[in-house]
């Protein structure tokens, strides 16, 4: 069957299925439920890429060569797939190596045992008869005879400390900056006044560098960027002067002792944060003259509302930087004479009541005179093209309800080549898709015309794109096409899930639904256990993010069938996710019920769609509702339990940014904006922890660097101070990614428990420990 039809046949099926209200799935009837350990075994199989192993062509994982010549890709079913490459310019395609061939030789080059299903390649290339990669930071070849050969290193970069020209290097002594003519090694400071709190060319320590390197005062590469003719440096300086420092204790280091660290964590609300001021240095004269003449760019100094460098850079011959007022009210672009430090604004942002950053960006343009502005002031995500003689205006690319989410390609001088969703009224709003945008105003042409979600990848040259397509009932397909008009090139790859079929697996259902407000459309998804049986009652549990910079419904199949819930529903439960008001991708108006209510937001509609949900299935029991979540997640967990106690009777929370005023500023504030200390209290899990009745679990990584580990600590001692009953685990040298095998094991437990009413399987023996110092020793036995 010719590709074209075949697509053709699936989109029609999905039209059909979706307008339907979607397909509902059938039971065999009554028949025995699998015993807990048999769910617990279905579980494991179905965690991360369990799923992902029984289906054939699930994840290609294509990537173009830097060239643009070649296309990589890995057809097959994970750990026994062929790495393939796939010549554009003749269109054969031959294969360089296995991912079991690879593990073998990975494993004798590093030492460690690598298995197949995880060879993971960085930035695969392939040139000159030889295959490229990373893996676990080191560069790879292996030539066409199949030696593996590590890469050199090359030049140290230092993250752009060397110039373009390699003529000189910057790098920092003292808290400042010294250049050094690479050929000469004669040395000039740049900076002389630097100090602890105000260093020069580097940002904020993170937490796990610390961790890392032992100390307050990791080495940190230092943060500048070059001219294009290599000459001078932007550079800035940090000012952490009046910021109140975090304090974080890592009981468990790997010696006896433990170990404690200051450090700067941007808080949301708080009275100070980082400042950061911009500077440029003409190294080269310099150099020349041995004296530095440091120049002050005259844009305002930024609140640095994340740790990470400042986004500036250079535009030709000035320099280019974005600068955030504090509380989002406006971003600028400013352009600012390298010599003078003379700036002026170039583009502004400035929405009521606040830019929202995740939906709003800026990339600048040069060869089309000016900025591309993806700006919400239509109330949707539209493309504008700012130009520098009127900053606050723009000509408007795109129109209309939908979301620009991203500029794919942007340096043809007629056409670009956009990202985005909700256009089409034919499909799921959320599902991603490729458009070619005229620069003449006329409507934007459609790429993927097939209703599912299209994840693209373009080529370097902009002539192709992999088009990875799919829904969560409908297998990947994985097509080159032309990034011209759309046309299908080729197939490299349709998934088969034939083998995860006879597992018994349950397909996950997509559900359409309305808020509480009985109008505004809303999509969920429904996970269901193996073996699914519609004459049980089963308990919900619902997998929470009402954060609004994001959201959480999964819209591929890959992303489906390897999800969190896909694991938890095996135990025997319905699971689900919903994406109610106040989340992304739906308009601002969708979003705007966040706006300094992230402790309300989504609430009610999440219970409103479970409520239509066991309308439509009685097999879902209303009285067994649980939650769950991670981060953000982690407080919407506890928050659904505390402020709705009579519904939701059992809550695991992972990593809960409980007291948002404890997290880093960016995320709490995009949402809540200047807002008042009533607000704040307001929206934190404390000011509410008297309403506990079910059961809830805190667990927390000690060194979570993301989400400080006192925010669940001081959760915990509210509740304890009302009386309410609460589980802590705190996981020992543990970051924020809590989503590891000791926190699925409590989750299913405490879910088995406390709302199936099932005892958990027993562990199995623990190995007995060798005798210490010649004497005898019990095996330690794991807390149940």
């Amino acid at each position: 069957m010719r590709i074209g039809v075949w697509v053709a046949r699936i989109a029609f099926a999905i039209i059909a299925g979706e307008a339907s209200g979607f397909a509902q799935p059938t039971g065999s009837g009554a028949h025995l439920q699998p015993t807990i350990a048999e769910r617990y075994e279905l579980a494991d199989k179905a965690l991360g890429i369990g799923n992902e192993r029984l289906s054939l062509n699930a994840d290609l994982q294509p990537v173009f060569t830097a060239d643009g010549h070649a296309l990589i890709y890995r057809p097959g079913i994970l750990g026994k797939r062929d790495v393939s490459l796939l010549d554009l310019r003749t269109g054969s395609s031959r294969i360089l190596t296995h991912e079991a061939t690879l593990a073998t030789l990975l494993s004798h080059a590093t030492g460690k045992e690598v298995a197949p299903w995880a060879v993971q390649l960085e930035s695969p290339d392939y040139a000159a008869g030889t295959f490229q990669f990373g893996f676990m930071g080191k560069r790879w070849t292996l030539d066409d005879a199949g030696t593996l050969k590590e890469a050199p290193a090359g030049p140290p970069q230092g993250d752009g400390a060397r110039s373009p020209d390699g003529r000189f290097e910057i790098f920092a002594r003292n808290y400042n900056l010294v250049a050094r003519d690479t050929r000469s090694g004669r040395e000039v400071a740049l900076t002389s006044d630097g100090d602890r709190e105000r260093p020069y060319g580097r940002t904020l320590p993170l937490l796990s560098e610390i961790l890392t390197q032992g100390t307050e005062e990791p080495k940190m590469p230092v943060s500048v960027r070059w001219s294009p003719d290599g000459r001078s440096i932007a550079t800035f300086r940090l000012d952490t002067r009046g910021v109140a420092p975090l304090t974080m204790t890592q009981e468990n280091p790997g010696g006896l002792l433990p170990r404690s660290f200051r450090y700067i964590y941007l808080l949301a609300g708080a009275a100070a944060v980082p400042q950061v001021t911009l500077y440029t240095v003409d190294v080269e004269r310099a150099l020349k003259r041995r004296r530095a003449r440091l120049v002050p760019l005259a844009v305002p100094a930024e609140s640095l509302l994340y740790p990470t460098e400042p986004y500036y850079g250079w535009d030709g011959n000035l320099v280019r930087s974005q600068w955030t007022e504090r509380g989002y009210g406006k971003l600028e672009v400013f352009h600012a004479d390298p010599e003078t430090g003379a700036a002026t604004v170039v583009a502004r942002e400035a929405i009521k009541p606040l830019v929202t950053v995740t939906a709003t960006q800026i990339w600048p343009a040069p060869d089309l005179g000016g900025e591309l502005v993806v700006s919400e002031r239509s109330g949707w995500a539209q493309l504008y093209l700012v130009r520098p003689d009127d900053p606050d205006g723009g000509l408007p690319l795109t129109r209309g309800p939908g979301e620009v989410t991203g500029v794919a390609r942007a340096d043809t001088p007629r056409t670009l080549l956009l990202t985005g969703n909700g256009r089409e009224r034919d499909r799921n709003p959320y599902y991603r898709a490729l458009y070619r945008v005229a620069l003449d105003g006329s409507q934007p042409r459609l790429l993927t015309p097939e209703p599912l979600d299209h994840d693209t990848q373009i080529s370097p040259d902009g002539r192709w794109f992999v088009d990875t397509m799919s829904s969560p009932t409908t297998p990947t397909v994985t097509l080159l096409r032309s990034a011209i008009d759309g046309r299908i090139v080729a197939t490299l790859g349709q998934a088969d899930p034939a083998a995860l079929s006879a597992t018994g697996f349950t397909v996950a259902e997509p559900f359409r639904g309305v808020a509480a407000d009985g109008k505004t459309p809303l999509y969920g998804i429904i996970w269901r256990p193996a073996n699914f049986d519609p004459a049980r009652r089963y308990p919900i549990i619902d997998f929470a993010y009402t954060g609004p910079t994001t959201h959480i419904v999964p819209q591929s199949w890959q992303a489906t069938v390897r999800s969190a819930p896909a694991s938890v529903a095996q135990l025997g439960a319905i699971v689900v996710s919903i994406d109610a008001r106040g989340t992304s991708g739906r308009g601002q108006a969708f979003r705007l019920p966040a706006y300094q209510n992230l402790g309300e937001v989504g609430l009610d509609d999440h219970i409103a769609m479970i409520r239509q949900m066991a309308a439509r299935y009685p097999y879902i029991d209303l009285d067994r509702v649980g939650v769950f979540g991670m981060s953000a997640g982690g407080y919407d967990a506890a928050r659904f339990i505390l402020r709705r106690p009579e519904f939701f009777k059992v809550a695991v929370a992972g990593a809960g940014n409980h007291e948002l005023r404890l997290d880093k500023a960016w995320w709490p504030e995009v949402s809540m904006g200047l807002a008042s200390p009533e607000l704040w209290e307001r929206n934190s899990n404390m000011s509410v922890a008297g309403n506990l009745v079910g059961k809830l679990l805190l667990v927390h990584g000690d060194v979570d660097d993301n989400v400080p580990v006192v925010e669940s600590f001081r959760l915990a001692s509210e509740l304890i101070a009302r009386r309410r009953d609460v589980d802590v685990v705190i996981l020992p040298n543990t970051s924020h990614n809590v989503f590891q095998p000791y926190f699925w094991r409590k989750l299913r437990e405490y879910f088995v428990r406390n709302l199936l009413g099932e005892t958990p399987p027993p562990l199995p023996l623990p190995n007995p420990r060798p005798p210490e110092n010649g004497k005898s020793r019990p095996a330690a036995v794991q807390p149940h």
